[in-house]
């Protein structure tokens, strides 16, 4: 493990040049940034995990539109509070907004909770999100250390090891908390995730503008595309998926909504097959009788999840009239549980393009494509 200065001196060379810094270049205007609330800075921290603020900017703004309090939030079905989230990935994260929104109502009489523990207990909010919100909006003071403080630190101390790895993120933990200061934290916590976010980016760093580059140790060794380091590389397995997505005459879509672990979980989604084979076995045992109006293959496509590829087989299928205003089976799959007949649907097309219907961005894609 790296030795690295934790002296006091640490303060003047790094977190107060930080502070200034961030004064005449920090961000100031961002839209969590206004009328600052615990339920804002919270809903703000977990659609930035992993979500650039250009892309979170237009669903935040949505988002509170339609869900001003905490209070609307819990009162909301999971499909709505879904279909505002479609498109920003990582589903589990709204799905735990809601559930601790819906908590905040029961448990604490919906006033967001202000002691570190409470907040540490709600679904989705970890140690680094739990810090930042009770920082930035409670004005208590809390280390944070979500990805771009991660690399900062890393490149300022040039410190060796996956950021992921336990002993690495300790040591990184000590950091953080060495470096915020006593006073002016809430303003420390958004000087270091700009930083990191603004100049000391993953690629294509601005040293040159840096407020703490005299002693980056990365940078005056040449190392800063070195650090941090990456995770030990293991190949993506790949997956296979036939999606059947029927359409009536009605210009409707035929969803079943998704088992509540698992990708795309609590989202709607098509029926999935294994094989071209099964999904044409599930046809004929849908229609008995009738033969398929149609039945075609769209272009195959890939999507990427964060531990494997899933090759995408699109079939659509033109529903008979018949077919149409029968009941849908349970006949999907070996799991027909997660496809029974209170969980299928049929949805009209249009509201379905208008993201109206938590839908995945990959099923949607589809759908638009008719």
């Amino acid at each position: 493990m790296n030795q690295v200065d934790t002296s006091p001196t640490l303060k003047s060379q790094f977190t107060q040049p930080l502070l200034d810094w961030f004064k005449d270049h920090g961000r100031h205007d961002l839209p969590w940034q206004k009328d600052i609330n615990p339920y804002r800075v919270w809903v703000s921290e977990i659609m930035l995990q992993q979500t650039q603020v250009v892309t979170v900017i237009p669903y935040f703004e949505r988002f509170m539109q339609r869900f001003p309090e905490v209070s609307d939030l819990a009162a909301a079905s999971q499909d709505e509070v879904l279909s505002h989230w479609a498109g920003l990935g990582y589903y589990a994260r709204g799905r735990n907004l809601h559930k601790a929104a819906q908590l905040i109502v029961e448990q604490h009489n919906g006033v967001f909770p202000k002691s570190f523990d409470e907040v540490l207990n709600l679904p989705g909010i970890g140690r680094s999100t739990a810090g930042a919100i009770l920082s930035i909006s409670l004005q208590q003071r809390f280390p944070i250390l979500d990805g771009n403080v991660k690399r900062v630190l890393s490149r300022y101390f040039a410190i060796e090891g996956w950021p992921g790895e336990k002993r690495v993120e300790n040591q990184m933990w000590g950091l953080a908390d060495n470096l915020t200061p006593e006073t002016d934290f809430a303003d420390y916590t958004q000087a270091i995730m700009d930083l990191g976010a603004t100049l000391c980016k993953r690629s294509k760093p601005n040293c040159n503008l840096c407020p703490v580059k005299t002693d980056c140790r990365a940078l005056k060794t040449d190392q800063v595309a070195s650090f941090p380091n990456s995770k030990p590389k293991k190949n993506k397995p790949v997956k296979q998926k036939w999606l059947l997505l029927q359409k009536n005459s009605a210009e409707q879509v035929f969803l079943y909504k998704r088992p509540q672990k698992g990708i795309w979980a609590g989202l709607w989604s098509l029926p999935e097959f294994d094989s071209y084979d099964r999904a044409v076995d599930f046809l004929n045992g849908e229609i008995h009788r009738h033969d398929a109006h149609s039945l075609s293959e769209g272009e195959p496509f890939r999507h990427s999840f964060s531990h494997y590829h899933l090759d995408i087989f699109p079939l659509i299928f033109q529903a008979s009239t018949d077919y149409e205003i029968g009941q849908p089976s349970n006949r999907v799959q070996e799991t027909p549980a997660e496809y029974s007949v209170a969980h299928h649907q049929w949805f009209d097309i249009n509201r379905l393009k208008s993201g109206e219907i938590g839908v995945p961005v990959p099923i949607r894609k589809m759908i638009s494509s008719l």
